[in-house]
This record gives C-alpha cells, structure tokens and sequence, in this order.
C-alpha cells in the first residue's frame, strides 16, 4: 500500500523524507536533520560526504507550486534556496511530495543559474521509488492503513499445509511486518521452546544517533561483588563483557525509543553483552614497556576492544597465551588498572617464554603503552607485584628454555606438557647441557656394558681383575624420553677417570677369557665409588672437554 501523500502533513512528510534520506547516506555519509523548518539557514537535511555538502529543502505542496495559485510558495522556495547558498553546498535538494509539471520543474533548476551548485528534485515519483527500494520504511508509514485488513484475514491461524516451507514462509513474511513497526529499527525474532527471544536490530548505522533507544534500571540491588564489578567494568569504562543481573537485583526496568518498544517491565532478569567491534579492533598492536622515551621491551598482539563508559575507557589485548585487560580513568590523577592472565596450554616452547616474560615485566612494575599504527590507544605507570607471585618463575623460565634448547636440537617441535615427573624433569636437563656442547654427569648412567671381543691381552686381564682405569668410550645415538616422546641427540663419548669391572662380572668374565670362550662376553663397568659416568655429545666442540658442569636444578642434589 503507497504512502497516501496528500493526505499525511508535513510533519509526517518531514519524517518519511528523514528516514529515506538516512537510509540512502547513511552508510557513506553523515546525515544532519536540522531543528527548525526553514530556518535562518535554509536547511532541512544536510548530508555531508568528505568535504562535499548536499542540503535537503523540504516544501509540503501536495499540489504544487503552480504561478495562477499558491504565488507565495516559489517566493518561499526562492528564499529558501538563498539562505542555504551562504553555507556554499556542492548540492541542493527540493523535496515535495507532487508531480511536478515542466514549468514547476524549470523554475527549480534555473535556480541554479550562474551558480557552482547542483541543483536536484525530488517528487512524489522519485520518492515513490525510494520508498519501493526500501520497502520495509513504507510499510512503517502505512501500518495503520492495514490494520484492519489484517484483522478480517487473520493469517495468524491459517493451517501451516506446505509444511517446513510454509513455516519459513511465515516466518519471513512475519519479519516482514516487524521491519515495518519503526523506520529505524527492527526486530528479530526466535523460538526457543515455550520462549521466544526477540533481538533488537538497526536498518542502518546510526540507528542509535537517530533514534536512541534508552533503558533505566531501577532500584538495583544489592548485588554479588563479582555483580557489582563487572556492572562498574561494563557501564564506567565499556568493556566487552557479558554481565547477568538476576531476578530481583533489579526493580523495574523501563524502555523508551520508538513508540512499539517502549514499555515497563518488573522482577526480570537483566543481561547485557559487548556491543559490536570498533573500528580498530584486530588490528595489530604492540605492549610497550618504556624508559622515560626509550623502548625497553616490546611484544606483540592483537587489540581486541576499545571501550568507553561513564568513568573512563577499557582496551583489551590477546597476545601469544596471554590475555591484557586495561581499565583507565578519566581523572588523571586516578591509576589505571591492568590485569594480565595468561596460560602455556597449546603453546610451544618459545611462545611460552614471551608469555612468561611480558609476565615478569607487568610483574616488575613501570612505565608502559599500547599501540597500534594509529599511535597509543592506552597506557600506565604500573606498580611493582608482591615477589611472592612470581618466585617461581625462574624454575618455569629455566624449564621452558631446556625444552626450547632441546626441540630445536633434535628437530621436534610440540607444545609444553601439562606436567613432567622428576626423572623427565632431570633427563631434559641433561639434554639441553648436551645440546649446548657440555659435559655433563649423567644421574641415570651408573654403569654400561661393554662386549669381549675374545682377544687375551693383558690390558684386558687387568681390567677383568678389577684394576681402576679411565673410561672414554663412543657410545651410538644418545636419547631421552619427555613427554612420550623420544628426543634424539646424537652419538655421545661415554667417560670417567676412574672405572672399573664389577665384582660380579669379573669371575666369569676372567674364566670364560682363559677358556678361550670370552668372544661376545658383557662386562659391567661402573666408576669407582658409586658415582655416575659422564657424557658429552661427539660433535662438541673440541674445547669442550670432559670436565662436567653442574646441573643446576634447584632442590636437587648434584651427582657425583
């Protein structure tokens, strides 16, 4: 059903024209509607795109402005016109709601005569396609005229024959209906069991500036201190967060805006979420930790949201395991908060260690910001934490480098375990002094094997009567078991200074030597006083030597 023109007045004349003109810019341009028919400037709708300026001239002739009647109306239009010319718009834009006929049309663009300016009209055809592009504005304005109709039909009860497809059907056309309740704003609707959920949606983006729906709460409380903060978080500094205020925190909660959602509402439960991204949310950002001008540190990540509420602004950063969360004032004088949480789950072994040591530096206090390419989005002084929440950081650091050492050597990459026992624990230890070119005493290695090769030589009967001999013996590929995982380090010399048969190998030994029978014969070979034999990987570097380092494992006692 068409707008019935002639017959709806200039206010809702204005109004329809308002809502076709939002919908048309809205989305490229920043649309003004001014106070004040025909005001001192000459401005209805002013549309601003850059530095261009169209301006709306709304007149209400339904029936013209014809030279043998209604005289005064191009003296209006004329004046009009002139008023907006101080502001020097790129365009200007009449608007009434008729046919224009040839001479109405000409007398409008002669305005334009000797004048930089574009001169454009909108009649009843050019609106009638408007409204015929955006269908669901007309239906808003004409709601009424079908009020009736929809009552004889009652489509409300007819029998759903076609099924599924006459559900969605339904569906759609009821949309439809609800697109027209408001020119602005629309409603989508869901069923979930004996519920149905109704989501609140703007036809264009400034749905919000033009016609701002408000809802007051009153008389909360009193509320859980968890509830209490996350309403301080979402409404004083805007962040993206889901905040549930249950049934009876909140006497009454009354809706204004458009005339179908206004409404009072009493013992209901109250839930908001994060309103839609920013303009600068994931782009990249870095944490920033600063010495008066000077960069100390730096990480990298994603920003994720950029708030404002009553009291001050909220950012909200993901970087690699870690999660920051910046809460700053409006009062300068007042510090901001930062919390900072971050997990290794899923996190190799050099991602974990950049978590670990931003950690360390929001732990350490001090100046910092954070930015992105548009420049600092926030930042703070923060203050030094209690040592006790991190004094165990530096066994964690030193595990996650061993593990970093120790995948990089032997080419095999995976997460950080959830957990290690003691022995896995010492045995990486091990491996990453390896890997680094060291000698180390091997806690697990209290004796190796060594095979007869049959030949009878005295240095071989010395060794089988217990004599105490260095050791320095190739040994094939060395490996270590962390995390299910067998961690490949290469061929190693096993060694000591002092070593010797075990008593239990050299009786048998010696015999089956004199009997001519020793070839293929294992021996035990321990070092002398219960110690460990040490290791050290071939392709070390020959200053290496066979002096072993220390372990370094705090809380474990060194092998000898």
């Amino acid at each position: 059903m068409a707008v019935e023109w002639e017959r709806i007045g200039q206010p809702g004349f204005d109004r329809i024209v308002e809502a076709v003109v939002h919908r048309v810019y809205d989305a490229a341009a920043r649309v003004e509607a001014v106070n004040g028919r025909g005001g001192d400037n000459g401005i209805d709708i002013k549309v601003t795109r850059g530095s261009r300026v169209r301006v709306f001239q709304l007149k209400y002739y339904p029936d013209g402005f014809p030279t043998t009647s209604h005289k005064g109306r191009r003296g209006s239009i004329r004046e009009s016109f002139a008023r907006a010319m101080r502001g020097a718009p790129q365009e200007w834009v009449l608007v009434v709601p008729c046919v224009l006929t040839p001479a109405e049309r000409a007398f409008v663009l002669s305005l334009a005569d000797g004048l930089a300016v574009e001169v454009e009209v909108w009649d009843r055809a050019k609106l009638d396609d408007l409204l015929a592009v955006h269908a669901d504005l007309e239906a808003s304005f004409t709601r009424d005229q079908l009020f009736e109709a929809a009552k004889v039909y009652g489509q409300e009860r007819a029998l759903l024959m076609g099924g599924v497809d006459d559900v969605s059907a339904r569906v759609r056309a009821l949309g439809g209906q609800a697109d027209g309740l408001d020119d602005h704003w629309t409603i989508d609707s869901a069923r979930q069991g004996d519920t149905v959920v109704h989501t609140l949606r703007g036809k264009h983006p400034r749905a919000h500036e033009v016609s701002p729906v408000v809802f007051t709460l009153t008389g909360i409380g009193p509320l859980a201190p968890e509830q209490s903060e996350a309403v301080r978080r979402s409404l004083g500094y805007g962040l993206d967060e889901k905040v549930v205020l249950p049934r009876g925190a909140v006497e009454k909660v009354t809706v204004t805006g458009p005339e179908f959602l206004g409404r009072e509402l009493e013992n209901a439960e109250v839930r908001w979420g994060p309103a839609e991204a920013g303009p600068l949310a994931g782009v990249e950002a870095d944490m920033v930790f600063l010495d008066g001008d000077q960069i100390t540190a730096s990480y990298p990540g994603t920003l994720k949201h950029l708030g404002l509420g009553s009291v001050g602004r909220s950012v909200r950063m993901e970087l690699a395991g870690g999660r920051l969360q910046l809460l700053i004032p409006e009062n300068p004088q007042a510090a901001p908060s930062l919390t900072f949480s971050f997990s290794l789950e899923g996190l190799e072994p050099a991602a974990a260690l950049r978590a670990l040591r931003l950690h360390r530096r929001i732990a350490a206090g001090g100046t910092f910001e954070v930015r992105t390419g548009a420049g600092a989005v926030g930042g703070g002084e923060i203050p030094p934490s209690p040592e006790a929440e991190y004094r165990d950081f530096p066994q964690l650091q030193l595990f996650l480098e061993d593990l970093e050492v120790v995948q990089r050597h032997s080419e095999q990459y995976f997460p950080v375990p959830d957990e290690l026992t003691h022995e896995e624990r010492i045995a990486l230890r091990v491996a990453r002094l390896l890997a680094d070119g060291h000698c180390v005493i091997c806690p697990f290695l209290p004796e190796v094997r060594l095979t007869l090769n049959g030949r009878d030589t005295p240095a071989t009967r010395a060794l089988l009567a217990g004599e105490v001999q260095p050791l320095h013996l190739p040994c094939g590929a060395f490996a270590v078991q962390i995390a299910g995982r067998r961690l490949e380090l290469g061929p190693v010399f096993v060694s000591h200074p002092e070593a010797a048969v075990a008593a239990d190998s050299r009786g048998p030994a010696l015999a089956a030597l004199t009997a001519g029978r020793s070839d293929g014969v294992e021996v035990g070979v321990r070092p002398v006083g219960g110690g460990r034999f040490r290791l050290v990987l071939q392709n070390s570097p020959s200053g290496s030597g066979m002096t072993p380092v220390p372990l370094g494992l705090p809380g474990y006692r060194e092998p000898h």
